[in-house]
């Protein structure tokens, strides 16, 4: 059963209580309680929406409550910036990674030390220290004077937990920061995380994964609607976890992995092939078929080539082997605007940087993608827009204000559920995802799973790179698995569990794409 915050017993090292905040007619936080003791790791859950990136940005100094009160160590906390939250003890790793692109890896190690960007490279200590902090996250650290911007999405987040790691903070909120991580690098961050904890540092998680809590919580905090509404214990139950961030509006059963396909797959038409394209120079050459109404997942440790596996299909790289297959026709994929007009789509996974337009209202960024239907008379009706729209709020259970707020105004789990809905909307016949559940809660995630079976019950084949073997056992069809730049093996349905999978991402099955 679910505790009040205000549990009793040692100092609380950071006390919340009662924090309000509003953006203008939205209530994003209207009675947040929290109790984080030292030495605890103590997880941040709820839905997207429900105050969880206020809280922590109000921990962070980059908001400030309307009203509440907050103490670290019995003393007042109010931070106006992230500087003065920094003073207090209190380091923040933010789920969009924050580096600067053209400095080196060391010098964004120690951003923020003394004064900003202030050369590091021959201070022997920090070079040593950064260093040994890599090490610790990392399997193969990049060179400490190579650019930032030359490294990939898992290295740049490592590099910014490495960060905060170096600054020895009392409390340590990671806020989504292990979702760009790979399998061995969050291993790594746990087993510091547990170090740093036995030696009386706090830490805030605030994750979507529920193995993560478990692998590590001390205990659970869930929100909903900007309220604090229960602190669970170390043996926690799944399904009140589930009830409190929810209400028990989303419980959404996992589908009956025995329930018989509606046709073989076999059966079914090829809609995409690949054939001898190759992921890297030198690479072993890819063989791969989709057939219609699949959902085929995309699989293996960071960095080893399905990423630029799904960028192969929508015309990146060596497409001269990329065929998309209409009845008796082929098309061959050479470029993105290609694979558009031979209905691909593609939901890109750095929401930030390739999907959302910041500058725009909501309703804009998802009818952006289909705006080609809405014109009348040379005119563009936003209200065909708009019911298109509040369809897939109501099926992706997006929370917003209103349609005409920028948006950059929804938390990043909307705006990501935004972006799936503006190419839901385009009626593709092949969805290609890349990691698409990143940063969305756990209702909101069997709500798309729930939409995606529909839709390739309906013809919609998907492929759909993610970073859970969860999600892979739980959702799709079959599997490919990816090894050192080439696809190395694939899994059939009734093959699928966490131990095969997982097998396979070192060498442990055999191909049968």
């Amino acid at each position: 059963m679910p505790t009040h915050p205000l549990t009793t017993g040692p100092e609380a090292v950071l006390a919340v209580d009662g924090l309000r905040k509003h953006f203008g007619p939205t209530v994003a936080l209207q009675d947040a309680a929290l109790r984080l003791f030292p030495g605890e790791v103590h997880a941040l859950v709820g839905e997207n929406g429900s105050g969880k990136s206020t809280l922590v940005k109000i921990l962070s100094g980059v908001h400030r409550p309307d009203t509440g009160s907050m103490t670290v160590g019995g003393r007042a906390f109010a931070p106006r910036n992230p500087a003065q939250a920094l003073r207090a003890g209190i380091d923040t790793v933010f789920q969009e990674v924050l580096g600067v692109e053209n400095r080196t890896v060391l010098d964004n190690l120690w951003l923020g030390a003394d004064r900003p960007l202030r050369p590091v490279a021959r201070d022997a200590g920090r070079r040593e220290k950064a260093a040994e902090v890599l090490a610790a996250l990392l399997v193969t650290p990049p060179p400490l004077d190579a650019p930032f911007g030359s490294l990939q999405l898992s290295d740049r987040q490592a590099c910014g937990i490495a960060r905060s790691l170096l600054r020895d903070p009392r409390v340590l909120i990671l806020d989504e920061a292990t979702s760009a991580l790979d399998l061995d690098t969050r291993t790594r961050l746990f087993t510091l995380v547990k170090e740093r904890a036995a030696q009386g540092m706090s830490v805030v998680l605030i994750t979507h994964r529920m193995d993560e809590i478990r692998e590590i919580g001390d205990r659970v905090t869930v929100l909903r609607s900007g309220r604090t509404v229960g602190t669970l214990g170390a043996d926690w139950d799944h399904d009140e976890m589930i009830r409190l961030m929810t209400g028990g509006a989303h419980l959404v059963p996992p589908a009956d992995s025995s329930e018989p396909a509606a046709c073989d797959p076999a059966e079914r038409p090829v809609v995409l092939r690949v054939t001898g394209s190759r992921l890297r120079p030198g690479g072993q050459p890819c063989h791969a078929e989709f057939r219609r109404g699949e959902i085929v997942g995309l699989a293996g440790l960071e960095g080893h080539g399905q990423d630029e596996f799904l960028r192969l299909l929508l015309g990146h790289g060596d497409t001269e082997g990329v065929v998309r297959t209409e009845g008796d026709g082929e098309h061959r994929v050479t470029d993105p605007r290609r694979a558009r007009d031979l209905g691909i789509a593609y939901v890109a996974r750095d929401r930030r940087g390739e999907s959302i337009l910041p500058w725009m209202s909501i309703l804009d960024n998802f009818a952006v993608a289909t705006a080609d239907r809405d014109v009348r008379g040379g005119l563009l009706s936003e209200a065909a827009a708009e019911r298109r729209f509040a369809h897939y709020v109501e099926r992706l259970a997006i929370k917003y204000g209103r349609s005409s707020d920028a948006v950059t105004t929804l938390s990043g789990g909307n705006q990501q559920k935004v972006v799936i809905a503006r190419w839901l909307a385009a009626d593709p016949e092949i969805l290609l995802l890349n990691d698409p559940t990143r940063g969305i809660d756990v209702g909101a995630k069997r709500d798309l799973y729930r939409l995606l079976r529909e839709l390739s019950a309906q013809g919609l084949t998907v492929v759909m790179l993610s970073s859970e073997v969860d999600e892979h056992v739980e959702l799709m069809d079959r599997v490919l698995v990816f090894r050192e730049g080439s696809l190395a093996a694939g899994l059939a349905r009734t093959e699928l569990d966490r131990e095969r999978l997982v097998d396979a991402f070192f060498d442990g099955a055999a191909v049968t794409a």
